[in-house]
């Protein structure tokens, strides 16, 4: 994907993914997947898609950005999109997601409510996180399968809000986290169900950065991380990405303090503004975007040596809400994230 300024991404760019219908969304902590994730199903839901958003860490982020009461554990349309497109969403529980096992497989839903009054499903998970992993990435692969059965409550696509860069692999590796636990038997049959999921061209684990040297460190480390286990790694989503107010030349001399004082001065009476401390103050805030620029265009090439396809979405000075929202969808769809 050609790269771009953020909010002037190539229109009638083609689908980065045509082949996806599980989109994985991934990234450091307040590099802001959550909001990548929601604006991701929207631009996925237009021209007539149903798309399932789920979250599987209890954070009630989806609600808070869609501004609806907190999701039960129970699909629920939050929105809609242009083309009568649908977002649905959904708060993924593990003892809940148990539960839906117990009923799928074994029509055991009775049994496992009496195990979760004991305790019980709190015991096993906490001894055996891989199981808390298989199952809720198993929710996630059981509604991917409902497309295939043509079932009444199927989707086009799901949406992952999943857990941080550095837990992703372990999270998605399923079979790797419950190997200690089964060889054979039920448990090992379902992790290989999910995996064959996952680690298909029906995935595509996308990871979330700002352009700054601990965010772009871990998307680095996370995809090699995701390579190394062969996952299918989607795109990088670029986040808060605010334009040069400078030109090359302009920053190159505020780098240098090079800068025109006396014409900064003038500018500054002709609104009639006359305070000498004020010229001073401008110069060293010009600097400092200077080094910002810098930084964000050196990290930005270190991204893109690693060849995947790369979407830039703005900083919205108002803050994120629901128009916010819709505004990144329209930036991911001229970027090719769908066609």
């Amino acid at each position: 994907m050609p790269r771009h300024a953020p909010g002037h991404a190539p229109g009638n760019a083609p689908e980065q993914w045509p082949n996806v219908t599980l989109h994985v969304v991934t990234g450091k902590g307040g590099t802001g997947k959550t909001t990548v994730a929601a604006a991701l199903a929207i631009a996925l839901a237009t021209d007539g898609h149903r798309v399932l958003l789920m979250e599987v860490e209890g954070r009630q982020g989806i609600a808070q950005l869609f501004d609806v009461p907190p999701l039960p554990y129970e699909e629920r349309r939050v929105a809609v999109a242009p083309g009568n497109g649908e977002v649905w969403a959904l708060a993924v529980d593990t003892e809940d997601a148990l539960l839906d096992y117990l009923e799928l497989f074994y029509r055991m839903r009775r049994a496992g409510s009496a195990l979760s009054k004991m305790g019980a499903i709190d015991f096993a998970t906490t001894i055996a996180p891989g199981l808390r992993d298989v199952l809720l990435t198993g929710k996630a692969v059981e509604v991917v399968k409902r497309k295939e059965k043509n079932a009444k409550n199927a989707y086009d696509y799901v949406v992952m809000d999943a857990p941080p860069t550095g837990r992703i692999t372990r999270f998605l590796n399923v079979n790797s986290e419950v190997s200690g636990l089964a060889k054979v038997g039920p448990i090992k049959n379902h992790a290989d169900s999910v995996m064959n999921v996952i680690a298909s061209d029906q995935t595509a684990i996308h990871l979330v950065t700002l352009l700054e040297e601990m965010p772009v460190q871990e998307t680095i480390d996370g995809i090699g991380d995701l390579r190394a286990n062969k996952l299918p790694v989607g795109g990088i989503f670029v986040n808060l990405m605010r334009p040069p107010r400078l030109d090359e030349t302009q920053r190159g001399a505020a780098l240098e303090h090079n800068l025109n004082s006396d014409q900064i001065a003038a500018s500054l009476a002709l609104v009639g503004i006359d305070t000498p401390r004020l010229v001073a103050v401008l110069e060293r805030e010009a600097e400092d975007h200077s080094r910002r620029v810098e930084l964000e265009q050196r990290e930005l090439a270190r991204l893109s040596d690693l060849n995947l396809p790369m979407v830039t979405l703005p900083l919205i000075a108002s803050g994120i809400d629901l128009s916010a929202l819709y505004e990144l969808a329209r930036v991911m769809r001229d970027a090719g994230v769908t066609s």
